[in-house]
């Protein structure tokens, strides 16, 4: 790409680079070996979430480089900087969870205050892990600069040892994390050993790179393109392939371009833009933090766009590409078949998809699809006429027991699994019903009440993955139902209810639920409802002595209960875009 000449007049940057006033801020430039010609360029932010916490970001360093080169060969100044990242996986299932989804605020916060301190007229932002994706995107959509995303790509699947102590069904499949947390149900109920639980957690995981399955890293990367934010086909291919710099260098190539257009992230995330995000969520059978997810972003750019508007999508968007956790394959399989550009061609076919939306590349996304040759394999991606159900392998729930909504994942299951009545076993927070599924006290056809886990109540909505995978180890998953205020891991399979709300801590039927209250669960109807009447949870209401206290009395977590705003809106913290009084790049 050549170099452009460039006029600053109108980039943020010119506030720390030009006119006399200018010369103490050029001087430190100066002293970082920056050039007379690279002051005066374009300024574009590499932010990362790199660090040494897991392997979703272990290779985010290394691929901002690459963004950097790509940056430098469009005519623009690359100035890289880190934020934090909360992974899922080592916080899972302890109190370390709770700063997982207020990680994904931080995220966003710390990149706007990053750009916003230091005049960046552009943002490339590269992400790993599952709260570190929106958390990007929201700066983005927040700051309304020129962006473009980038995923750092998936883990390999790992492979078990070929010997007998390791039951045959984990032989004979790609390993993910999922099956290390379903290990450790079968380890405790004896029907894994202890030598085989060692040997496995050695080999599930043998890359760097965001959990394989469609959990929630990848679930938010095949978002990423969907929504325009990201170059197409950039998500799929695995983190240790090093021929990934190809996108980090096109990616920044591009953040140049959009520049040159003034093509900023509003212009690329829009209602419509949002609705192609929803439905590939629902057609890969997507984490159901997507839910949550995609309303947070939504929020930065004062669009209307909840949980019950998502859910709608998933009602009428079917489910055809066959991803674990409730299929067969994970990301690597995906991006071989073709990955997101021939899941979105399928959505095409049956006009699923708004085509005119504007995407990273500056073309849209209907232009980007006319390039793609590659058709659906039948085999990862079925066709859309053939799927392996009508409807998204995502559904939305309302009822008496969650007026504002709540959702469950249903990828994998058939019909009959769909539909659940039985009688409430109530825990008050995820640590008691993990002891009490270890110790097997609960019976098959309850269904288990997590409550007091949504984002204000726990504080910090945490996921429940040790549970249900407890369950599923225990070969119960099928046999019993679990509803939460709180989250669920891209990675839970079972019928596992979340998101319900209004939460616990804010006075939502779920908070007045007792010990054997019947509650039925349709998601073929879309409906979740407890056998009370009307009269009897006002009564119960009215007897309620408020919010569960917590331990959480100052620090980051009670600054976040404090702020925290509905799960159907997307569990934000500030009023969002459509309280702006000025946009970032216009100053």
């Amino acid at each position: 790409m050549l170099k452009r000449p460039t006029d600053k007049s109108r980039l943020p940057s010119r506030h720390v680079t030009e006119g006399p006033a200018r010369a103490p801020h050029r001087s430190y430039f100066y002293a970082m070996g920056i050039s007379d010609e690279e002051i005066h360029q374009p300024w574009v932010g590499v932010a990362t979430c790199w660090n040494e916490a897991a392997p979703c970001n272990i290779a985010l360093s290394r691929q901002a480089q690459a963004v950097k080169m790509g940056v430098k060969a469009g005519g623009g100044t690359p100035r890289e900087f880190t934020t934090i990242t909360v992974t899922d996986g080592i916080a899972m299932g302890h109190e370390g969870m709770r700063s997982s989804l207020a990680s994904r605020e931080a995220i966003a916060d710390t990149v706007e205050l990053t750009m916003r301190g230091h005049c960046y007229d552009a943002l490339v932002g590269l992400a790993g892990c599952d709260k570190s994706l929106p958390g990007m995107m929201m700066a983005m959509v927040r700051l309304n600069t020129p962006s473009v995303f980038i995923y750092g790509g998936s883990i390999l699947p790992g492979k078990a040892p070929q010997v007998d102590e390791i039951p045959e069904d984990f032989r004979t499949r790609d390993l993910t994390v999922q099956d290390m947390f379903e290990a450790v149900g079968r380890n405790q109920n004896g029907s894994l050993s202890d030598a085989a639980l060692d040997m496995l957690e050695r080999v599930a995981c043998p890359s760097s790179g965001a959990c394989g399955g469609q959990f929630t890293a990848n679930t938010m990367a095949c978002v990423s393109e969907a929504i325009g934010l990201a170059l197409m086909n950039s998500s799929g291919m695995p983190a240790p392939y090093e021929s990934r710099d190809q996108y980090g260098e096109a990616s920044g190539e591009a953040v140049m371009n959009l520049i040159e257009k003034n093509i900023r992230a509003r212009d690329i995330v829009t209602y419509e833009s949002l609705v192609n995000a929803a439905r590939v969520v629902a057609c890969t059978g997507g984490s159901t933090n997507a839910g949550l997810h995609l309303p947070a972003i939504a929020h930065e750019a004062g669009i209307d766009f909840d949980l019950l508007d998502v859910c709608e999508i998933f009602r009428d968007t079917p489910y055809f590409v066959d991803l674990k956790p409730g299929g067969q394959y994970v990301a690597k399989d995906l991006y071989e078949a073709g990955g997101v550009p021939v899941v979105l061609k399928e959505l095409r076919r049956a006009g699923l998809i708004h085509e005119d939306c504007m995407t990273a590349s500056g073309r849209s996304i209907g232009e980007e699809l006319d390039l793609i040759t590659r058709q659906a394999d039948g085999r990862v991606i079925h066709p859309v006429d053939k799927p392996l159900s009508k409807t998204g392998g995502v559904v939305g729930l309302t009822g008496n027991l969650a007026p504002d909504g709540a959702i469950v994942k249903v990828a994998g299951m058939t019909a009959e699994q769909q539909v659940f009545t039985g009688p409430a076993r109530v825990f008050e927070c995820e640590e008691d019903a993990f002891e009490a599924v270890k110790a097997r006290e609960y019976e098959e056809g309850e269904v288990i009440v997590i409550r007091n886990e949504g984002p204000a109540g726990g504080p910090g909505m945490r996921e429940m993955l040790a549970t249900t995978a407890a369950l599923s180890g225990q070969g119960m998953g099928k046999k019993v139902a679990l509803i939460t205020d709180g989250r669920f891991s891209g990675a839970t399979r079972g019928f596992c209810v979340g998101h319900v709300g209004p939460e616990a801590a804010h006075g939502g039927p779920i908070a007045f639920l007792k010990n054997g209250d019947r509650i039925t669960i349709d998601a073929i109807k879309g409906e979740i409802s407890v056998a009370l009447s009307d009269a009897e949870l006002a009564a119960r209401k009215a007897e309620w002595k408020g919010p569960r206290p917590t331990d959480y009395a100052s620090g980051a977590l009670w600054k976040y209960a404090q702020l925290v705003g509905d799960t159907r809106k997307g569990a934000v913290t500030h009023p969002g875009a459509r309280a702006e009084t000025h946009v970032y790049m216009d100053q």
